[in-house]
Order: structure tokens, then C-alpha cells, then sequence
């Protein structure tokens, strides 16, 4: 076990006591195994500590975490405390302490240390209700559900989220959820289909989202009251998709409360020869706030008539994977009295059971729900990928199976965001907009569109970003820069390495867009990425919106706030329109107006003139929407002619605060469509005079690349290049050893692959992956490999590290990275031959002997010393790690492995007895033989318990 850096950080900062954050950041982390940064460490000039490898800001507290055999401190409590040069720069020092002593005294006669403590507590009343695993889930997504409503649309605790993020005032909604299964009490024979509907009360439009599968595409809706009348029928149009999106409006009040108190059921049939009906009730549930992925479940049964859907979401900071199923017909049964039925809940790849649960549901409750615990690299990854199969049987004389693929949560909803200078980290007013659309695909492929206008310096970074933990500290998931067209002002593309941990956050609304410029490094233009939801209006949400800024007013309006509309015009010239504002003040929040007016007018309309000028609405909060009917044919003609501008109006900027140019082609008005015209339209092509100011540009086969890019060269597809200042390096590709029986070798690849089967359905645009699943997934190229193979590992943006070699271990999953060993060289000056090797070698003219260069990092040497805390040891050295505060640890042993430091705790042998005791300086515990001796054990101290926790 490698010792870790957090240790590493304690031992100088407990027997230091103070530690200057410079000296932080000089601790050097074991080289073995090669991660990447889950978090970038922040720039030289933020004030904070860093410590362990993990940067905090001022006044933040934690329990040092030594990494495993150590564990968490939690005896130990670090602060961050604030410090002032000479000169008043504030500057971060990290304080340990030992937090044992002020443990408080306890009047109960048993104490007990819980897991995770520190000091011990009285334990609870003995009668206390027992825990059971099913509340406990379901417990889970209540606790997460009232953290969502509570704080999802919240501003945080930065300056940069005071406006924008709420919700709009007076706004409330409601989310049900429904599982429509085949009618089996019909004289018609059962359906196999089986449809999912979510749905979305706001005041008194109800918004729905409907997948189906095992049937063809419906073509009517109904909405059932709790007579089983007809309440809303909705038709269904035409068209390939799996989903179906629509909105009931203008529900009456007892049909709200109907559907409130879950007495409405929601009905789907098609046309087709073989009349297909499924039918299910509205339900509310309070895993709808929290759900993040899901699954369908059907049968393979014709006329099964039964089915479910999973709701799925991750734990916050562990890869626990909770779930609840909601089933309908799986279970047979009549009577009144409810029947317990044994099910069996498995977690399928390709036909391999990775994790299984049994348990016992009622026919009269079937919902089920647990947690799947520590989810590994691997079922991560299959996760992410929309490979994960939930199965769910019941066992007895009659068993029955439904199952169905996990992918990232299906609605009608958009992925958007809106950037601007208002929300930046650093808020400013600069007048510039953002907007961005995406798409998540079942394969875990994020589809991307962004524009960017405005800007008040050249743009230098388009990034997507956690919430900032505290001030200026970003966290960057995905570099968009390379796709980003600087004469357009446009990036398009798609992320198709999406963690299952980024599809969770996605979809929680979690994650930022971020635009950095050169005078505003860590962001001119920000904005939060979330759902904006379904409304049913006939706009191209699919497309790019048309951006609002300050920059497009007459004369330009510096403002911190940016928006975005999508506007159309359907067949009876009506006109819909969709709008997102962000970045306003509170002050400036409350009255909003929209106006629509023609380009002829801008600069010199007045309040009085009202020409070509139409108010779309007033509204609060950040979004308005709606349908304008009675418009003019001189401003019809101007939308058609790319000429009509709409434009949002405050109080403290009432002739304009942000406006956009619009572009909409109609057939309302008589003679021919005049020519429009394109301002945004072009090719861009880069320019190699930038590239050649550069001073880190690489020139390789006659053209130029930029610092840190990455490229396929022409002269051989199977190798990966890129520039590091100057360098180019090329490395072959390597291929994985392969399992399989048949193999083929396709056209466009470099490596031969399996001769797959067929892939999981409803999948768009699978990706292929060759792995074995006993294999390991290795985080650097986000690939799967065999059991026993070995790679040097791929670490962007470096490339493949050749001074170390990793092993899969297929039995654990585990991968082994190890450095490479090279020789110990005589001569005075080794070199190295090719800027990609490892080892240096001497040249043939010298032979004379000379010392270790310990400046080339690149240098893998022979056997070293360790240097553990002030201490250093030979190779083969053992000892008992001592750390200050706590003292010799002996039921650890530490030893130098050439020049690495490891450490295992002690194993303890498995004892049969119930009564255990431990002595005092031993590491296991023994069987007890004495009542004097249990008396004793309680009277002694627990430190070495305390460690352990």
C-alpha cells in the first residue's frame, strides 16, 4: 500500500504545528499508481492552504485523511486560518490539533465510539425501531427530494448565484409520475407494451413526457377522472420518436384535486390492425425529485401485460447506486388477502449477473427498494454507457421476468443554459451573452451547440464546471476550447465520455458553463446548466435560441444580464416565443417586459411611437413564454427578413436592457420572400499566422498545431500526437489482447475487435466496447482491459507514460501501476535518445561513473532510500509509522520498497468467541476469560479503537 500525499501533508504539518501553503504545494505525491486529478489545484495567487493534494480556502475545517491503512483522522481537525505578510497579503496556514481532549463526559454506563466519531456517546433506547433497508432507500430520495426543492434553484453561497438561479415568484410544480401496462380485464388480448409517463403541474398546465416500448407509436392520449370518464384526450402526431410530448392546459380545480389526491389514471392506444391499449394511475412520488437515471422494464412474453420502471439516482459523495421499482402485473393474485412473493433483483452486463438481491415484495405493494453499494470502475462505466441491464423475477411455480437497460433520465424538458457577465464568478456588467443547448443521448454522449457574442476581450476558454466549492475555485469536467469557432462565435460537438457521476450531476442541475477571456481569466460569462421545462409551444428548442444582450441594444447597454428566445411562427401566423434571462439584479428582477418590434425603428423609437411594436408580456423571475396571435403584416415581414428584434425591458433600462435579432421564414404575407440575409453565416478558417506567434506551436507535416493539442498524423493512423512547448510526441496506439474466440479487423480501426453480438436495444449510436467483465476500466484512457494485460498508461494531456507499466489484475478488478526500473548508469552524462524514452543510456565516447540526476523526472532510477515524516530508511527497511499528535502507531508496519514507502495494518486473526477484549499496546482483540477482565477492558481507554474509526 502506497503511502498517500494526505499523509505525507500530515506528518509536516503535525509536527510543524503551521504550515505555509507554498510549503503545501512543494509535497511531492507518490508517482504510483498514475491518477489524474479529480480537481485541479487553483492558481499561485489564491489565498487558501493546500494540503493532501486538495486545495482549501480560508477558515475551511476538515479530518485529515491519511488514505488507506490509515484511514480519516478523526481525532484530528485541521484549519485553514488566515495569515497577513508584511505587506498585508493574506495568505492560508494550516492548524492541527488533537480534538480528543475536549471529548465531553458522559453520565451513561456504556459508551459507545460510532463509526465515523471521534468522542463516544451514550447509545439509544434499546426498543428504538429497527432499521429496515427498503426505508431506508426510500428514505434516501425523501431526504434528497427535500434538498432539491430547497435548494436546487437556490442561489449558493458565492456572490456570483444572487439572482438568477431562483425560481420565478408565485411558481409552484408538482411532478407525477404514472406506469401504463396492457389492460388485461378487457375482452381484447393483453398488450405487451409498456409506456412510462412523467408528468408536471404548474399552476394549471400539466406537462408530460412519455416513453413506450414493445408497441407501436400510439396515436391518442387519455385522460381518465375517477369515474373513468374522459377527462382530456390528447392526439398523438405523427413521427418516429419514442417519445411523445404534450401539455393538458387549463385544468379545472376538480380536476386538479382529483389529481392531487392520485385519483386520475392516464390512458395510451394505437390504430394500428391489432388495437394496442396500456393503462396506469398518476401517482406522486418523492423519487421524481431525485431520479437521475432510470429503466424501463418489459416482458418477453406476448400479451404479457405487465411491467415496471426503475428510478435510480447516485449518493452524493459515494458510488452507492439507489433504486426504486415500481411494478404493475407481475404478480397474479385476486383475494383480498395480500400474498408475499420472493423476487429476484439482478444487475445484468451482456448476460453476466454482477450484483443480485433477494427479497420479498406483497401483491397488493409491489414497489421494492434498495441501494447497491460501492459500485466499482467497471459498473460505473457500463452505467455511463447505457450497458447496465436491471432484471426483476419473481421465484415460485410461477415465475415471471421483466428487464430493462439503465440510461440517463428521458423527458421532453431542454438541456439549456444561458451565460452572463452578471453570473461570472467575478460579476461585472459587460453587456456580452452566452447560450448553449445540449442532448443526452442513451449511450452517455452529450451533444453540444453554444454561441458566444459580446465579449469586451479575446476569448481564451470554453469550459464546462462544477459549482465552485467556495470563491474563484473552479473546477473544470470538460475543456469545449478546440470546437470553439472564434468568427463565428460558435462551438458545436459532443462529450462522449461522460462519467456516470457527470450524467448524475448534469441532470441534477449541478454543473456550469464557463466563458474565460484575457481580462477575465476565470470567466467573463457564466451560467448555470439546467432543465428548462416542456411547454408544449411550437418553437425549435432543438436549435440554437436567439441570443439577448446588452451589446445588441441601440445605443449598447453595459449590463450584467444575458438571455435567449426561441421564436416560430406556425400555420395560422401565430407567433410563439420562449424566453431565459439571466444575470439580473434583484432590484431589476421584479418588472420585465418583452417587446417584439421591426429594425427600421431602432434608435429612433420612443415610448409614444408605436409602429412595427407589439409588448409579448410582462413577467417575474427569469422565463416567459406564450402564443402572440393578432400581429401586423409590416411586422410579420420584418421576422421573415431577419429585421424584427426582440427586446427585454427593465426599469432602470426601459428603451432596452438586452435585445436579440430574429429570423423567422413565414408564408403570412402576400408576394415573394424577400432574399435574407445571413450576418451570423461563414467558414472559418484558422488562421496559421496566429499559431506562428505563438511561441509553443508545433510545426509538424507542413502544418501547425497549437500547445497541448492532440492529432492523428498522416503518415500513420495508428499513432496519437501532440505538442508540449515546442515537442511534438508520437506514440503507437496500443491494442488490448483479446479474449474472444472471433475477432475482426475494421477498416477505419487500428486494432482488431470482437465479432460482437447484437448490441442493447434503444440504444443510439452504441459504442463498442471489447472489454472483458472480468477486466479493469483504467480512468486515463477511459478503456477496458483483459485480465492480465499490460499498457503503459495514457495520462492527458502528456500522453502514454512509458517509465511505468500497468497490470489488470482480472481477478479484483484492480490495476497495478509500477515504474519502470532502469539501469544504475557509470558515466558523468547519460542521454536519452528519443524524447519519448524512459531510460537514459550512456554514450558510447563516455564511461566514466557519476552520480543519480534527481532533476530529470523522466529517469526512473534503481534501488533508492525512503524518506517517511523527518525520517529516511534503505530499501527493505521496516518500522511503525509515528504520527504526531497520535504517537507510534504499532499496529501498522511501514517498509521501503525501492524508494517507495508502503504501509499495511496488521491482520487480526477471526475469533469465534462472543465476549472480546482488547489490552492495552496490543492490535487484535482475544477472547475474554474472565468477568474481571471485561470490567477492565471497559475502564481502559480506546485510543487504538478511535484510530481505526
Amino acid at each position: 500500500m502506497l503511502v498517500p500525499r494526505a499523509l505525507r501533508s500530515v506528518l509536516c504539518v503535525l509536527s510543524c504545528a503551521w504550515l505555509h501553503t507554498g510549503a503545501a504545494s512543494r509535497l511531492k505525491s507518490p508517482a504510483l499508481p498514475i491518477q489524474s486529478e479529480r480537481e485541479p489545484l487553483p492558481s499561485k495567487g489564491l489565498a487558501g492552504c493546500s494540503f493532501g493534494g486538495r486545495f482549501y480556502s480560508l477558515e475551511d475545517t476538515w479530518h485529515p485523511d491519511l488514505g488507506e491503512p490509515f484511514g480519516v483522522m478523526h481525532c484530528v481537525q485541521c484549519h485553514c486560518e488566515p495569515q497577513k505578510t508584511r505587506r498585508s497579503k493574506v495568505f492560508g496556514k494550516v492548524n492541527c490539533k488533537n480534538i480528543k481532549q475536549d471529548c465531553p463526559d458522559l453520565d451513561c454506563d456504556d459508551p459507545i465510539l460510532l463509526p465515523g466519531h471521534c468522542c463516544k456517546t451514550c447509545p439509544k433506547d434499546d426498543d428504538k425501531k429497527t432499521s429496515d433497508p427498503v426505508l431506508d432507500s426510500f428514505e434516501y430520495f425523501h431526504e434528497k427530494g427535500k434538498e432539491m426543492e430547497g435548494d436546487l434553484h437556490k442561489s449558493y453561497n458565492d456572490r456570483s448565484y444572487l439572482s438568477s438561479e431562483e425560481t420565478s415568484l408565485g411558481e409552484s410544480r408538482t411532478d407525477f409520475v404514472a406506469v401504463l401496462t396492457g389492460v388485461t380485464d378487457s375482452w381484447l388480448p393483453s398488450s405487451s407494451g409498456v409506456a412510462r409517463a412523467r408528468f408536471s403541474l404548474t399552476r394549471t398546465s400539466l406537462a408530460f413526457s412519455i416513453t413506450y416500448q414493445r408497441m407501436s407509436r400510439p396515436t391518442r392520449i387519455l385522460f381518465l377522472d375517477s369515474e373513468g370518464t374522459t377527462a382530456f384526450e390528447y392526439r398523438v402526431p405523427r413521427g418516429d420518436s419514442d417519445m411523445i410530448c404534450g401539455v393538458w392546459k387549463n385544468l379545472a380545480k376538480p380536476l386538479l384535486r382529483q389529481l392531487q389526491s392520485e385519483q386520475m389514471r392516464v390512458s395510451m392506444s394505437t390504430s394500428t390492425s391489432r388495437r394496442e391499449e396500456v393503462e396506469g394511475k398518476m401517482i406522486k412520488h418523492r423519487a421524481l425529485f431525485a431520479e437521475t437515471f432510470s429503466a424501463t422494464l418489459t416482458s418477453e412474453e406476448e400479451s404479457a401485460g405487465m411491467g415496471g420502471i426503475a428510478m435510480l439516482t447516485l449518493s452524493d459523495t459515494e458510488n452507492n447506486l439507489h433504486f426504486i421499482l415500481i411494478l404493475q402485473g407481475l404478480v397474479k393474485h385476486r383475494d383480498r388477502e395480500p400474498l408475499v412473493v420472493p423476487i429476484r433483483v439482478q444487475l445484468v452486463y451482456r448476460q453476466h449477473v454482477l450484483r443480485e438481491i433477494r427479497a420479498n415484495i406483497t401483491s397488493h405493494d409491489p414497489d421494492f427498494a434498495e441501494v447497491l453499494t460501492d459500485l466499482n470502475s467497471r459498473e460505473l462505466f457500463w452505467l455511463s454507457r447505457g450497458q447496465l441491464e436491471i432484471t426483476v423475477a419473481t421465484e415460485g411455480q410461477d415465475p415471471r421476468q421483466i428487464s430493462g437497460f439503465i440510461s440517463g433520465r428521458k423527458s421532453c424538458d431542454t438541456i439549456q443554459s444561458v451565460m452572463s457577465s452578471g453570473d461570472a464568478l467575478a460579476p461585472g456588467k459587460t453587456g456580452g451573452v452566452g447560450s448553449a443547448v445540449f442532448h443526452l443521448h442513451d449511450n452517455g454522449t452529450l451533444d453540444y451547440q453554444v454561441q458566444v457574442a459580446g465579449l469586451t476581450s479575446e476569448f481564451v476558454g470554453l469550459t464546462i464546471e462544477l459549482k465552485p466549492r467556495r470563491r474563484n475555485k473552479r473546477s473544470v469536467l470538460y475543456d469545449l476550447t478546440p470546437e470553439y469557432n472564434k468568427a463565428t462565435g460558435r462551438a458545436q460537438g459532443s462529450w462522449n465520455r461522460l462519467e456516470a457521476r457527470h450524467i448524475h450531476m448534469l441532470l441534477q442541475n449541478e454543473l456550469f458553463i464557463n466563458v474565460a477571456t484575457t481580462h477575465s481569466q476565470d470567466g467573463e460569462l457564466r451560467g448555470q446548466i439546467k432543465a428548462m421545462l416542456y411547454s408544449g409551444l411550437e418553437t425549435p428548442r432543438h436549435e440554437l435560441p436567439t441570443p439577448l444582450a446588452g451589446h445588441f441594444v441601440a445605443p449598447p447597454v453595459r449590463t450584467g444580464a444575458s438571455g435567449h428566445a426561441w421564436v416560430s411562427v406556425d400555420k395560422q401566423c401565430h407567433l410563439h416565443y420562449e424566453i431565459m434571462v439571466a444575470g439580473l439584479s434583484r432590484a431589476d428582477d421584479l418588472t420585465v417586459n418583452a417587446h417584439l418590434h421591426g429594425l427600421a425603428e431602432i434608435g429612433e423609437i420612443d415610448d409614444s411611437a408605436t409602429t412595427h411594436k407589439r409588448l409579448l408580456t410582462g413577467f417575474y423571475g427569469s422565463q416567459a413564454q406564450g402564443v402572440l396571435k393578432d400581429i401586423s403584416v409590416e411586422l410579420l415581414q420584418h421576422l421573415n427578413q431577419g429585421t424584427a428584434f426582440i427586446q427585454v425591458s427593465t426599469k432602470m433600462n426601459p428603451r432596452g436592457e438586452i435585445r436579440g435579432r430574429v429570423h423567422v421564414q413565414n408564408n403570412c404575407e402576400s408576394g415573394t420572400r424577400a432574399e435574407t440575409e445571413e450576418e451570423f453565416d461563414g467558414l472559418f478558417v484558422k488562421d496559421p499566422e496566429e499559431l506562428k506567434k505563438d511561441p509553443h506551436t508545433c510545426f509538424f507535416e507542413n502544418q501547425y498545431h497549437a500547445h497541448s493539442s492532440n492529432w492523428t498524423p498522416n503518415y500513420d493512423r495508428c499513432f496519437s500526437c501532440s505538442c508540449q512547448k515546442r515537442t511534438v510526441i508520437c506514440d503507437p496506439l496500443i491494442c488490448p489482447v483479446l479474449t474472444c474466440s472471433r475477432t475482426i479487423q475494421p477498416a477505419d480501426r487500428c486494432c482488431p475487435v470482437c465479432d460482437e453480438r447484437k448490441e442493447p436495444k434503444d440504444m443510439k449510436a452504441p459504442e463498442r466496447v471489447e472489454e472483458n467483465p472480468e477486466g479493469c476500466y483504467f480512468e486515463g484512457d477511459q478503456k477496458m482491459h483483459a485480465p492480465g494485460t499490460t499498457w503503459h498508461p495514457f495520462v492527458p494531456p502528456f500522453g502514454y507514460i512509458k517509465c511505468a507499466v500497468c497490470t489488470c489484475k482480472g481477478s479484483s478488478g484492480e490495476v497495478h501501476c509500477e515504474k519502470v526500473t532502469c539501469p544504475v548508469l557509470t558515466c558523468s552524462h547519460p542521454v536519452r535518445r528519443n524524447p519519448s524514452d524512459c531510460c537514459k543510456e550512456c554514450p558510447e565516447e563516455e564511461r566514466t561513473p557519476a552520480g543519480l540526476e534527481h532533476s530529470d523526472m523522466m529517469q526512473a532510477d534503481g534501488p533508492r532510500h525512503c524518506k517517511f515524516g523527518k525520517n529516511y530508511y534503505q530499501n527493505s527497511d521496516n518500522w511503525h509509522p509515528w504520527v504526531p499528535l497520535v504517537g507510534e502507531m504499532k499496529c501498522i508496519n511501514c517498509w521501503c520498497d525501492h524508494g517507495v514507502t508502503k504501509c499495511q495494518r496488521k491482520q487480526c486473526p477471526a475469533l469465534t468467541c462472543t465476549n472480546l477484549n482488547r489490552r492495552e499496546g496490543a492490535c487484535c482483540p482475544e477472547c475474554l476469560d474472565s468477568k474481571e477482565d471485561t470490567d477492565q477492558m471497559m475502564k481502559g481507554p480506546d485510543k487504538r479503537r478511535a484510530l481505526r474509526h
